[in-house]
């Protein structure tokens, strides 16, 4: 092959290349335009970029900075989806970005109004009615009440921010340009709330921002423009009256979602959320944890007119009834032993967990005084104790905190003097002597004497009556007193 014949076709491969060259530059400037839209899918991830495939013949990148969140992070991954702005075009890539910025004409301005395209902008300063913003090199306006999705309580935290900004006026060749942040925000906000509700299902365990108290229960943003309600039975498995017991606004709790009312359209979905429910139930280990006859220590949360419920542990409460409080007095009211708040040892007498019901005695745990009466006294005991009550068919006589004992009034007649004892009060004190005593029915049945006399039965008294015949003390009791078992 000749020379001119291999540099005739050199120069034609060199033209045709050059042609498809500048074709490729003409297709490419046709396919993507400044302001256009592109929803690509991320197929790299780099030090400081993103490569995006733009579904054309060039890949699309983007500053990897635009792209994180506020602590930081890069909240995607290869695979997800992207939806960016073009912002240049040119023979070696696509440069997109979330909003147009930098310096621009009218054209610009103009496609970023009429395409809904977010634009970058700084404000610079408050004025009457809202804030300066430079877009663009221009000045621009933004609204006090378009500057933020919430009402702005201070402008001057906005100054000297960027943020991106819609166009929704555009007037006088670019010299009016009023502004929308707020438009943005609440898009975005729609779209996270879209994504929330397409995921959440009742069980699921979120962290949520207590926003608002109420009597009946508290309000929790779960993600922006989200709302659920904690009702106040499902804020603990303790009982609380207020939920400022347990939170206040601002704090983050986990909550876990335990119903979804849809409803129609146009209303927001009901959110129904519980903060006991994120952790176990106690009472699935109340019989790991109690036993019946177990002395335990709790805390009185709150008074009926037949007892009063005691918490022994978080969310397990347990019942005294008013005939548990006190073997030492009669109780009308529990307010009279107990008040809410107090700490109080108490006996677990019963415990059905079907039922979810504890019985407690607060008597039991500070002890039976009964049980020591056959070793405390005995047949035949001079002792003074004080008239309690008088009836009646005779005196009750204290004789110790918790025993009452009787004595009839067939034995007040029959003592010495009558007189001087029926002149005594409730209150007041009186000599007695003990003439039986039967601990299974807790009854002590008592006889009035003479202090001086009963020294000389006491001398003769050993033991307690314990047989059908009784002790000795028994039959001295009957030799002088043979009425005594009339």
């Amino acid at each position: 092959m000749s020379d001119d014949v291999m540099h005739t076709d050199r120069k034609m491969e060199e033209e045709n290349f050059a042609e498809l060259l500048e074709s490729y530059r003409v297709d490419l400037k046709a396919e993507f335009q400044v302001g256009d839209k592109v929803s690509g899918r991320i197929i790299g991830i780099g030090k400081d970029t993103v490569f995006v495939d733009t579904g054309g013949k060039m890949d699309g990148v983007v500053e990897k900075i635009e792209l994180l969140d506020e602590a930081g992070e890069l909240p995607y991954k290869e695979g997800d989806i992207l939806e960016l702005y073009v912002v240049s075009t040119n023979e070696n890539e696509i440069r997109l970005s979330r909003a147009l910025s930098g310096a621009g004409g009218e054209e610009l301005l103009r496609d970023a109004y009429e395409n809904v395209i977010p634009v970058e902008g700084k404000v610079t300063a408050t004025c009457k009615g809202g804030f300066h913003v430079e877009v663009m090199k221009r000045r621009a306006f933004c609204p006090w009440s378009q500057m933020d999705s919430v009402p702005v309580q201070n402008g001057e935290d906005y100054i000297g921010k960027e943020f991106q900004f819609l166009i929704t006026t555009l007037e006088e060749r670019g010299k009016n340009i009023v502004l929308s942040r707020r438009i943005l925000l609440e898009q975005e906000t729609q779209k996270v709330r879209d994504a929330f509700y397409e995921k959440a299902t009742p069980g699921t365990i979120l962290q949520g921002t207590v926003t608002k108290l109420m009597p009946y229960g508290i309000f929790v943003q779960l993600v922006p423009g989200v709302e659920g309600m904690v009702h106040v039975s499902e804020m603990s498995w303790s009982r609380v009256e207020t939920p400022q017991q347990l939170v206040q606004p601002g704090e983050s709790v986990s909550v876990k979602i335990i119903d979804i009312e849809h409803g129609d359209k146009r209303g927001k979905p009901k959110i129904a959320l519980s903060m006991k429910q994120v952790g176990e139930n106690p009472w699935n280990s109340v019989e790991e944890v109690f036993n019946e006859g177990d002395k335990v220590t709790g805390k009185v949360t709150r008074c009926a007119d037949f007892g009063a419920f005691v918490e022994i542990a978080p969310g397990v409460e347990g019942l005294v009834h008013i005939s548990e409080m006190s073997y030492t007095k009669r109780i009308l009211k529990p307010e009279e032993i107990v008040s809410p708040g107090d700490s109080v040892s108490v006996w677990i007498k019963e415990i059905d967990t079907q039922k979810r019901r504890i019985s407690l005695s607060l008597r039991d745990a500070e002890g039976d005084p009964w049980l020591q009466v056959q070793q405390k006294y005995r047949v035949g005991q001079p002792l003074q104790g004080t008239i309690q009550s008088i009836r009646p068919f005779g005196y009750f006589v204290t004789l110790e905190p918790g025993v009452v004992a009787l004595l009839p009034k067939s034995k007040i007649d029959r003592s010495p003097d009558p007189a001087s004892i029926r002149k005594l009060k409730e209150g007041d004190p009186i000599p007695v002597m003990i003439e039986a005593i039967n601990p299974a029915d807790r009854r002590i049945t008592l006889a009035s004497c003479d202090p001086g006399e009963a020294q000389n039965w006491e001398r003769f008294v050993t033991t307690t009556a314990s047989g059908p015949m009784g002790s000795l003390g028994e039959k001295l009791r009957r030799a002088f007193d043979p009425e005594a078992d009339k």
